[in-house]
């Protein structure tokens, strides 16, 4: 049979191209279309053995020519291809083996009638959004973006099968979907659609008697306060979440973490401090955070603390705490080393250290670049606008550095 564009709506041939994991790619187009590897074969330009040992994850698909041949021979969609970079770095954080395999066939042979909606499968589900949440720290939110809304379109197309208990527990996930893609457009600086989302995802929280996502929600609201330059605004809604009914303590240190770095904003630093310090305590005790804060920590919170100091310009402070925050950084988390470090560069430049400052912004700049990530470039681009007010030579070298690839 010949490649059928309906079968590139499937999420987990989506997140396939997205990773560039081609073994997955092949393996869930033949399943998909009924055909065998010989055929496949001769679509692409393969050998059936060689199309044997890619699937086997025998024989890595390594050539550009020989990846081409499979874009162009299976009829990839192009508005999947911005996602598909050389080289990727792990990208087993999606597990495709599980995706391809598990997930999204229970949830395709759900969505045919072939299985009834069940626990196992809301378990299946919730694995592969967390599998998502970590791809996103090392893909960015620019390529699983189309990939994680393509799969919420088919769990939101399972709420008509689902009654009781399961029902308030799909729409927990619903809402989990909801604030993860809100994050992404707000990542990506899309204030308008991440409002969408998280207005949905508020919604669907409250329907289902979610606090913990709830509260969630509305923290994100006031990290795009933040984000925006609303300091007070931030303040609100960091207190707001931190008070709804629900939230486990983990979430509220969020929550008052927000509020702290609203107050920074605004320059009420010993309000500031206050706050963070208050979340750094209660993230210590806590023993209940959701999957969606994988990331707390001693170095996250050291990180935020550097931020609330570049916000008082106290910037011996924040360069020792972002220093402090990157170490601690894994290093599968490109999205936020090239964030922080583009804040580091930000602390060494007011610190009147010119020369670190140029040397930490080069070693962002590749990962900011290919993330697609507005925040950190146009951090990036304050820092050269600030060396260059100083006068440092330093200020131009990074500005033509970043020019090359505006």
């Amino acid at each position: 049979m010949e490649p059928n564009l309906d079968v590139w709506a499937h999420p987990g041939l989506r997140a396939a191209v997205a990773v560039g994991d081609w073994s997955a790619v092949l393996r869930t187009w033949r399943t998909l279309t009924c055909n065998s590897q010989s055929k496949l074969g001769a679509l692409v330009g393969l050998a059936q053995p060689d199309v044997s040992a890619i699937e086997n994850r025998r024989r890595a698909v390594t050539s550009v020519e020989v990846r081409q041949r499979i874009l162009e021979g299976l009829r990839v969609p192009t508005e999947l291809l911005g996602g598909v970079v050389e080289e990727l770095p792990m990208p087993s954080l999606v597990l495709p083996g599980v995706i391809s395999e598990t997930a999204f066939d229970r949830l395709m042979r759900i969505k045919q009638g072939r299985l009834r909606l069940d626990a196992a499968s809301l378990d299946s589900l919730e694995g592969l959004l967390a599998a998502h949440r970590r791809a996103e720290d090392t893909l960015g939110s620019r390529a699983m973006f189309g990939v994680v809304a393509a799969q919420f379109q088919q769990v939101a197309g399972l709420y008509g099968q689902a009654c009781g208990p399961l029902a308030d527990r799909l729409v927990k996930v619903m809402a989990e979907y909801a604030q993860f893609l809100a994050w992404m457009a707000q990542d990506q600086d899309n204030a308008p659609v991440a409002l969408g989302w998280f207005d949905r995802s508020y919604d669907w929280a409250l329907e289902s008697g979610y606090g913990d996502m709830a509260a969630t929600t509305m923290s994100m609201k006031a990290h795009l306060a933040w984000s925006g330059g609303n300091g007070l605004r931030c303040v609100r809604l960091g207190e707001a979440a931190a008070s709804t009914a629900g939230a486990s303590e983990a979430t509220r240190a969020m929550a008052v973490q927000m509020a702290g770095r609203g107050h920074a904003l605004v320059g009420e630093g010993d309000e500031a401090y206050r706050r963070l310090d208050e979340a750094q305590r209660i993230i210590a005790a806590a023993t209940d955070a959701p999957p969606w804060l994988y990331f707390y920590g001693e170095s996250w919170f050291s990180a935020q603390r550097g931020m609330a100091d570049l916000h008082l310009s106290r910037w011996r402070s924040a360069v020792e705490n972002l220093s402090r925050g990157l170490a601690g950084l894994d290093p599968t988390y490109r999205r936020d080393r090239a964030w922080y470090g583009a804040c580091l560069a930000h602390a060494h430049a007011g610190f009147g250290e010119a020369e670190a400052a140029l040397t930490t912004a080069l070693a962002a700049v590749p990962d900011a670049a290919e993330l697609g990530r507005p925040h950190a470039w146009g951090e990036l681009h304050t820092v050269a606008g600030l060396l260059l007010r100083r006068g440092a030579p330093e200020g131009r070298a990074l500005f033509d550095a970043l020019a090359v690839l505006d």
